[in-house]
């Protein structure tokens, strides 16, 4: 018998492995494309040999439709770049991959990347980096923003407070305010009153976006204390990323959005 049928499970040669093509909504910051680009490169790096890939729903190109495009029909998994539940997720990636060659038939879509621990372990170590240290998640003067983008869907703000909680948990109990660039309330600056009216007064913005742009910059702003940086290539963002590929090689997301849709 030949060697090849000996091959073990789940040792398919490389180029039969589907293709990981990262989902970003695109921004007109210039230093979004080369962060996300940045982040890619440490994903090929954890998984060589895998195909990486970008598109974008809009403002930058590649675009999500070309690069579904030069697959050819090839097998793919859409892991969004996106952070929480919402249209992009739900509409924009399935309409996506019914439009691709073959009509998406080989298409899997992964789930977004929050709420996730790896997300908190990117938060927590981004605020460290803003000057955030152990002894402030014991002090009564401390509080944090978790700013993101807003969606008016409301499992994305479910999706946002759930990383809140979790947040909040990793820092010792400090309270931690969702709050939104857009579309939701509370806005950051209003999140700030909150916490002050409480007693907070060393307040941190912890930056609950994948790559810098307009809606991060302005949350750093409304920063009484520090800011911290958006996620972009911290190692456990590009960790994530993996795992929503492989997850979604066996349930992806999309079906679980079609059978909710239908019950």
């Amino acid at each position: 018998m030949p060697e090849a049928h000996h091959r073990p499970p789940h040792s398919h040669p490389t180029h039969r492995r589907p293709a990981l093509v990262a989902v970003a909504h695109g921004s007109r910051d210039p230093r979004a494309l080369r962060t996300v680009s940045a982040l890619l490169e440490r994903v090929r790096e954890l998984r060589p040999g895998l195909d990486v890939r970008l598109g974008h729903i809009e403002l930058n190109e590649p675009l999500l439709a070309d690069t579904l495009a030069g697959l050819r029909g090839a097998p793919a998994v859409l892991v969004p770049l996106l952070l929480s539940r919402g249209y992009h997720v739900k509409h924009d990636l399935p309409q996506a991959a019914a439009a691709a060659p073959g009509g998406g038939a080989d298409i899997r879509i992964a789930r977004p990347l929050g709420p996730h621990p790896l997300l908190v372990e990117a938060l927590c170590s981004r605020l460290a980096e803003a000057g955030w240290c152990d002894a402030d998640g014991s002090s009564r003067s401390t509080g944090v923003v978790l700013a993101s983008a807003g969606s008016r869907d409301p499992e994305s703000a479910e999706d946002t407070r759930r990383m809140a909680e979790m947040l909040g948990e990793r820092l010792g109990g400090v309270p931690v305010v969702a709050a939104y660039a857009s579309a939701l309330a509370p806005t950051v600056p209003a999140a700030v009153r909150a916490l002050t009216a409480r007693g907070r007064h060393r307040i941190a913005v912890a930056s609950y976006f994948a790559a810098p742009g307009l809606f991060a910059t302005s949350s750093a702003a409304a920063a009484p204390w520090i800011a911290a940086d958006p996620l972009g290539t911290h190692p456990a963002l590009a960790r994530l990323l993996l795992h929503r590929y492989d997850e979604a090689r066996t349930r992806p997301y999309a079906l679980r959005e079609q059978e909710l849709s239908a019950a």
